[in-house]
């Protein structure tokens, strides 16, 4: 009984052939003796008839299949009667007349309904191989298949080469925390996980590979949350005798390629471009949602010279006031605007400017201290009606930036439940460009990479290195679609007394450190170290958007949940005595 069809491929131009099917039992129905299953396999569902009229054994056995059963049926393929066809299914107009049943494994009743997407995710991932049947969970899996193979040939065409890298490196404490693994032969020292292949392509580059790539398994020993993992898979890839024009075209139509073979849209290529400096001015955030028009209004001239001594203190000491327009807001609860109030706490703020706009009248604490100008250049420049909800941040720039960021996102899903905003319904495809090279640690008082510390600084701001390090920008560059970044990259230092300065001078990495961690990198690059740049996307970012799932948890086969665990295997486990012995490791309480 060997199949000669998937559950998805018999038509109307079968009827009248013989055909084995194989799979699982999807749903099951008894009409009066006659039995109706549903054979559910990766690929689909076929309806599968048992008449007692025509074969009284065979219908017999049939009584005793149950939900998720494997089983094997032969028929004959016969058109289904008229009014009965099922239009949602593509084999909607046939049904195979079984002449034969072999049952090839029983199954207990599942934990829960494969046909409910409502399911408890916990329960879930605790039977993720039955997650897995669900046709949705299939569907996403073909299409993670599906996106690598587009992106596979796109880089193949490219004249790319896919190259692996060790996924044991050392420890390079600078980044995000790691996964560290002790080595059983080096006693007391540690791998780590690899956070990316960073170093190695860059090496690759040196040894004259020119055009590497890799679909590559990464490690972040991280807060878990929708969008990230503690393992994760990340489009890597590297160019050598490039600059930012040759990444940006090459991304685009990669992105291009994949959005046509999965979802058969077209992209508008050139991709639209925002400096970093841009996308905080307007948006509050360097990965921008342009879905929605709440936009960030620069308020510092209406408040330099206003009675309001919290705005004017700001502006005097060198910050900004700006502010955004909820459209239709006033709406909001007193709970609603103080969990508004808790979240630019959270951000740094000492709380939440606010006016509300009901019955004609400007409602808050603080209309109080402007005058009838800064009245009227607010209402103009933030085109205030009935209803609206003005929202203030005033701080530094780069803060007062960050809390409306985070405001006005919080501010469109208030909005979307009111049913008074839609985000338009769009691929936004951007490059944010142009960040600042270094960012000043205030905690630490030094500064630190503002991505990471082989980004090259843009050329003609190499000057300011010494004389101004805040106002050197990076040649780096980030894609974002729809609010999320899907990757970032850069062109890289590939100068050995360039890398060095930035290690030891503005990153100030003692020497000695910066020669263990990094020493072998700046060697290379004294023989001979083209110009070469890259980027890493997102993977499992990009499967998610591609799908329409909520989480990554839903794009990977078999993935932890929001606290690292995998609920299936119980891992992490403890482990044997013996075997934290020959590590050379001791736990305590």
């Amino acid at each position: 009984m060997k199949r000669t069809h998937h559950c998805n491929e018999l038509r109307q131009a079968d009827i009248g052939k013989s055909a084995t099917l194989t799979g699982w039992v999807h749903a099951r129905r008894d009409h009066g003796g006659v039995i109706f299953i549903d054979l559910r396999d990766r690929e689909g569902i076929t309806q599968v008839v048992f008449n007692p009229a025509l074969n009284a054994v065979v219908a017999g056995q049939a009584h005793a299949l149950r939900s998720e059963f494997v089983v094997s049926v032969s028929g004959e393929v016969v058109a289904r009667l008229a009014g009965t066809e099922n239009k949602n299914l593509g084999t909607g107009a046939v049904e195979l007349m079984v002449g034969a049943l072999m049952v090839l494994n029983a199954a207990e009743t599942p934990p829960f309904p494969l046909d409910d997407d409502a399911v408890n995710e916990d329960l879930r991932l605790t039977y993720r191989y039955l997650d897995l049947r669900r046709p949705r969970m299939a569907r996403n899996l073909r299409a993670r298949h599906d996106a690598a193979k587009a992106i596979r040939d796109y880089l193949d065409e490219q004249r790319f080469l896919e190259i692996e890298t060790p996924a044991l490196f050392k420890s390079t404490p600078e980044g995000a925390r790691e996964f560290l693994v002790p080595s059983r032969q080096n006693p007391r020292k540690f791998y780590a996980l690899s956070q990316s292949p960073q170093q190695y392509k860059q090496l690759l580059m040196v040894g004259g590979v020119e055009r590497y790539y890799q679909i590559a398994k990464c490690f972040r020993d991280e807060d878990l949350r929708a969008d990230r993992q503690p393992e994760f898979t990340q489009i890597d890839l590297e160019m050598s005798f490039i600059e930012r024009e040759d990444i940006y075209a090459l991304i685009e139509g990669l992105i291009a390629r994949v959005w046509k073979n999965i979802l058969h849209h077209d992209v508008p290529l050139p991709l639209p471009r925002v400096t970093f400096r841009e996308a905080l001015d307007t948006y509050g955030i360097d990965k921008p949602d342009r879905r929605f028009d709440l936009r960030l209004v620069d308020l510092s001239d209406t408040f330099k010279d206003s009675a309001f001594k919290v705005f004017r203190g700001v502006i005097d000491s060198g910050g900004v006031v700006k502010a955004l327009n909820a459209k239709g807001l006033a709406i909001i609860t007193t709970g609603q605007l103080e969990e508004l109030t808790e979240l630019a706490k959270a951000q740094g703020a000492k709380g939440l400017a606010w006016i509300k706009v009901e019955h004609g009248q400007w409602k808050s604490p603080i209309v109080k201290f402007f005058s009838a100008a800064e009245k009227a250049a607010l209402t103009e420049r933030l085109n205030i009606e009935e209803g609206d909800l003005i929202l203030f941040g005033a701080d530094a720039w780069l803060s007062a930036c960050e809390v409306l960021g985070q405001i006005r996102l919080k501010a469109a899903e208030l909005l979307e439940k009111a049913g008074k905003l839609r985000r338009r319904e769009m691929f936004d495809f951007l490059w944010v460009i142009d960040f600042p090279l270094l960012t000043y640690d205030k905690e630490t008082q030094r500064y630190v990479a503002t991505h990471h510390p082989f980004t090259a600084p843009v050329a003609e701001d190499l000057p300011l290195l010494d004389s101004d390090p805040r106002a050197v920008r990076g040649q780096h560059y980030d894609l974002v679609l729809n609010g999320t970044e899907l990757g970032g990259g850069s062109i890289r230092i590939h100068q050995a007394d360039v890398q060095q300065k930035l290690f030891t001078e503005l990153l100030k990495i003692p020497a000695d450190i910066a020669e263990s961690r990094f020493g072998y990198l700046i060697k290379a690059f004294k023989y001979g170290a083209p110009p070469h740049g890259g980027i890493a996307l997102g993977f499992d970012r990009l499967v998610a958007v591609l799908t329409g799932a909520s989480s990554i948890r839903d794009v990977i086969a078999f993935p932890k949940n929001n606290k690292g665990v995998d609920l299936m295997s119980q891992a992490p486990g403890d482990v044997e005595p013996r075997q934290l012995r020959d590590l050379y490791i001791q736990t305590r309480e």
